[in-house]
C-alpha cells in the first residue's frame, strides 16, 4: 500500500490536459444560470443570497478544471465545506443548491488531469469535505454507504480515462519510434551507397589521373554528383526526422528506381532486370525492395573481393515479389558484415513486412542475397 501511495504521489500531470474550451465555458455558463435560477424560486432563509454567492464562486472552478485541477477541486469542494458549516452554524435543514452536484466534475478532473501529488491532496481535501457533509446533514448507513460508492465510481471512472489516455500516447510513441527507425534505416542506406559509389570512382580516379587527365575530369565530376545528391538526401532526412510528418514527406523510392542503379562504366558493372507484373506494389514493399537492393548492392562493392559484374534481378513470384542480388567475386567472408545494418537491418525489413531474406554464397560462386516479400505487405 505505501508503495502504491509512492507512485501515485510521484505520478507528474498527464500532457494531453487541454485548455478550457468551448464545452468549458458552456458548462461554466449553465452551472452559473442553474444557480441563480434556483437562487430566486428557492424558497430560503435571509441569507440564500449568500448561499448563491458562494455557489457562483464555483463557477472559475469549472474554467480550471483541466489546467489546474487541485485548484480547482478545492475550491469547488471548498465552497460545499463552507455551505456544510453554514448549515451547521444556522441549523438549518438544507442549504446547498441542487446545482452544487456539479463539484463532482471537479472531482473527475482533478483524477484525470491532476499529478500523483495533486490527486493526493485533492482527495484527502474531499474526504474531509464529504465527511463533514455526511455528518452536518446526520446521513443514515445508505446515504453513506450510496455518496461513497458514487465518489469511488467517479474517481475510478477519471482513472480509467487516464489510463487510456496514457496507453494512447504509449503507442503513439512507440509509433513514432518505429518510423524514426525506418528513417535511420534509409539514411543509412542512403548514406552508404552513395559514399561507396564515391570512394570507388575516387580509386578509379587515382588510377587514371595521370595516364588519362580527361577521363579523371569525368570521374571528378561523377564524385560530385554524387556527394550532392547525398548531402541533399541526408537533408531531406534531417529535414523529415524534425518535422515528425515523415510519412507524408519521405521521398519514396521504389522498383521504378532501380534501373537507375545499374553502370556500365565502372568495375564491378551493374546490371538491371525487371520481370512480371510489379505494379499494384503496397508502398512499404515498394520502398523496401530498393532499399534492400541498394543494401545489397552497396555491399558487394565494398566487401565482395574481386567482384566485376553484380546482377540486380526482380520479379514477380505469386503473391510475393523475388529480388535477387548476385556478383561474381569470391564468397570466402561475408558481404555486409560490418558495423552498422548490414544484413541483420536487411532481415529485419524483410521481416518486418512479412518476408523472408537469405544470404550466403552462390551456387557458382559470389555471394547472392534473396528476399521474397508478400505484395500487399504484411496481413
Amino acid at each position: 500500500m505505501i508503495a502504491v501511495w509512492r507512485s501515485i504521489w510521484r505520478e507528474p500531470r498527464p500532457a494531453d490536459a487541454p485548455p478550457a474550451g468551448r464545452v468549458d465555458r458552456l458548462l461554466a455558463a449553465a452551472f452559473a444560470i442553474a444557480v441563480l435560477v434556483e437562487g430566486l424560486i428557492r424558497p430560503g432563509p435571509g441569507w440564500q443570497s449568500l448561499v448563491t454567492v458562494l455557489a457562483l464562486a464555483v463557477v472559475p472552478a469549472l474554467l480550471w478544471r483541466r489546467s489546474r485541477p487541485l485548484t480547482a477541486c478545492l475550491i469547488g469542494f471548498g465552497v460545499a465545506g463552507l455551505l456544510s458549516v453554514l448549515q451547521w452554524a444556522t441549523a438549518s435543514a438544507d442549504l446547498g443548491p441542487s446545482s452544487m452536484m456539479a463539484v463532482l466534475i471537479l472531482l473527475y478532473s482533478l483524477v484525470r488531469w491532476g499529478s500523483g501529488r495533486e490527486i493526493a491532496l485533492g482527495l484527502a481535501f474531499v474526504v474531509v469535505v464529504v465527511a463533514l457533509s455526511l455528518y452536518v446533514a446526520a446521513a443514515g448507513l445508505g446515504d453513506i454507504t450510496g455518496g461513497i460508492l458514487l465518489l469511488m465510481l467517479i474517481a475510478a471512472l477519471a482513472a480509467v480515462f487516464r489510463y487510456r489516455a496514457d496507453l494512447w500516447q504509449r503507442q503513439e510513441r512507440e509509433i513514432r519510434n518505429q518510423e524514426r527507425l525506418a528513417l535511420a534505416r534509409e539514411l543509412h542506406d542512403i548514406v552508404a551507397h552513395h559514399v561507396s559509389a564515391i570512394a570507388v570512382q575516387a580509386q578509379a580516379g587515382g588510377v587514371v589521373a595521370a595516364a588519362q587527365p580527361k577521363q579523371a575530369a569525368g570521374i571528378l565530376a561523377a564524385i560530385e554528383s554524387e556527394a550532392s545528391r547525398t548531402l541533399a538526401e541526408m537533408r531531406d532526412m534531417v529535414r523529415v526526422l524534425r518535422e515528425d510528418t515523415w510519412a507524408a514527406a519521405i521521398p519514396h523510392t521504389g522498383i521504378a528506381d532501380l534501373p537507375a542503379l545499374a553502370r556500365t562504366d565502372a568495375t564491378p558493372t551493374v546490371e538491371v532486370s525487371l520481370a512480371g507484373s510489379l505494379t499494384r506494389l503496397s508502398r512499404p514493399v515498394d520502398a523496401a525492395i530498393y532499399r534492400l537492393a541498394q543494401e545489397a548492392l552497396t555491399n558487394a562493392i565494398r566487401h565482395a573481393s574481386g567482384a566485376t559484374r553484380v546482377e540486380i534481378a526482380v520479379c514477380r513470384a505469386g503473391e510475393g515479389v523475388r529480388l535477387r542480388v548476385a556478383d561474381d567475386g569470391q564468397a570466402h567472408s561475408s558481404p555486409g558484415a560490418v558495423s552498422g545494418f548490414g544484413l541483420t537491418g536487411m532481415a529485419e525489413r524483410a521481416q518486418l513486412l512479412g518476408g523472408t531474406l537469405s544470404a550466403g554464397p552462390g551456387p557458382d560462386g559470389g555471394w547472392v542475397v534473396e528476399a521474397v516479400l508478400p505484395v500487399r505487405g504484411p496481413a
